[in-house]
């Protein structure tokens, strides 16, 4: 097991951050604007993102990095900016953090190109998290988090590409389909995740997003049972309803801390919130942890 994830769990539960995207649109980010580039536009507001979280008392942050890949910048014209919007989102994580000794876990997120449909070639994509992941690591993240992925072999892709840097790599996919809620979009189970990600280097199995905290505590059984890797979950604040033309998240800091036991008793090590989660739910959950 790498020394990082090993020293981290040794003390577990690890308590990770809370949602970026919709705290960044509390700040006033616009519905469509794209969120990686306040990184240079913004940094401010960026930084009382990350910020937040390590006085709420994450014990790891990610960084405003989830679109940073070529291929999803390409589509809103800022393909030249890869180098520049990621190095800037770990060092604005990285300053939030350093005084407090918060590891940072860089984040990337899907590509926003369908394998299946033949929008790119796998190696096109690899290429494209490789070079994100090698800016990453050597703007001095501490490890790398392959979050929200729905395609199973484009999360391989990723790992295997944020393997080769050398850091210690999160991978975690969505399961928000089927009957259960307990496949990805595109039919994975979390079996199937746990070994190919394994595979693919992962050094942490994790799930986010897709759906309420109170389904993952089967995924986490399940993942459990499936690997000795620990396990990493960011669960969302249930989900959204359109008030007033926005979306607002329906549990509260107090009702998602209640599932906190039931995923650590399910085999969770590294836990945190993912969409319309913030500071408050951190500091719920560090509550009911000591």
């Amino acid at each position: 097991m790498n020394s990082l994830i090993q020293e981290l769990i040794s003390k577990s539960p690890v308590i990770t951050d809370g949602a970026w995207g919709t705290e960044l649109q509390a700040r006033g980010l616009a519905v469509g604007e794209f969120p990686d580039l306040w990184n240079l536009t913004h940094p401010e507001l960026v930084e009382q993102v990350a910020q937040a979280y390590v006085d709420a008392g994450s014990q790891v942050i990610l960084t405003n990095t989830f679109g940073a890949n070529r291929l999803r910048l390409a589509s809103d014209g800022l393909a030249n900016k890869v180098q520049e919007i990621n190095q800037a989102g770990v060092q604005i994580s990285l300053k939030a953090a350093s005084k407090a000794g918060v590891q940072v876990f860089a984040s990337i997120g899907p590509s926003g190109k369908m394998l299946m449909n033949g929008d790119v070639t796998p190696d096109e994509m690899e290429a494209a998290f490789a070079e994100q992941a090698t800016v990453l690591a050597k703007a001095g993240a501490n490890a790398l988090v392959i979050e929200t992925m729905s395609d199973i072999e484009e999360a391989k892709l990723a790992v295997r590409a944020a393997h080769s840097t050398g850091l210690p790599v999160v991978g975690c996919m969505v399961f928000d389909s089927g009957k259960d809620k307990d496949r990805t979009m595109m039919g994975n189970t979390p079996e199937q995740a746990a070994e190919e990600l394994a595979k693919a280097g992962a050094d942490v199995i994790g799930a986010n997003c897709g759906q309420g905290i109170a389904g993952f505590v089967t995924i986490a059984k399940r993942y459990r049972a499936a690997t000795k890797l620990p396990i990493w979950i960011k669960g969302n604040a249930g989900l959204p309803k359109i008030v007033d033309g926005k979306a607002k998240y329906q549990t509260t800091p107090a009702q998602f801390a209640e599932y906190v036991p039931a995923l650590l008793q399910a085999g969770a090590q590294f836990i945190g919130g993912c969409c319309g989660t913030n500071p408050d739910f951190i500091r719920a959950i560090r509550a009911t942890i000591c």
